[in-house]
């Protein structure tokens, strides 16, 4: 079986370190669905669901991220995200309350900096409802 080592990080703390047998990354392009052996690129990452398949498993492993950069080599995917948080840690009611708080700083925001600090509190926010829409999505299949 081909794999591939993948990491993902964010500005706290390692997400998901391992090999897998395909990842689907979403860009500013699209999602982009990623083998082993696949030419080497780099793209920024839009808010939404990175899915990661491991190598000893067909479940998935679901990251909410809140954009970032995605580097592939041929062996290796790494994704530097701005936010990302495990599907096991997301919460609904939290998610929507972090989306309506943002949304309420970005129009009360002052400055640039403020106003940066809000714009990225809501992509997170926008990030953790996107791939929560995705598991009841996929749980109701």
């Amino acid at each position: 079986m081909s794999i591939m080592q993948v990491e993902v990080v964010s500005n706290e703390r390692h997400i998901f370190t391992g090999e897998a047998k395909f990842v689907v990354v979403p860009t500013v392009n699209g999602e982009l669905g990623i083998y082993p052996h696949h030419e080497p690129i780099m793209s920024l990452v839009r808010p939404g669901a990175l899915r990661v398949i491991p190598a000893d498993s067909d479940e998935e492993v679901l990251v909410a991220v809140a954009g970032g950069v995605l580097e592939v080599s041929p062996k290796k995917i790494t994704v530097l995200a701005d936010v990302a948080v495990r599907s096991a840690e997301m919460d609904q009611q939290r998610a929507e309350e972090a989306k309506k708080a943002a949304e309420a700083s970005v129009s009360q925001a002052q400055d640039d900096e403020s106003r940066a600090r809000a714009q990225a509190a809501l992509a997170a926010a926008i990030a953790e409802l996107k791939t929560l829409d995705y598991l009841r999505n996929r749980a109701a299949r």
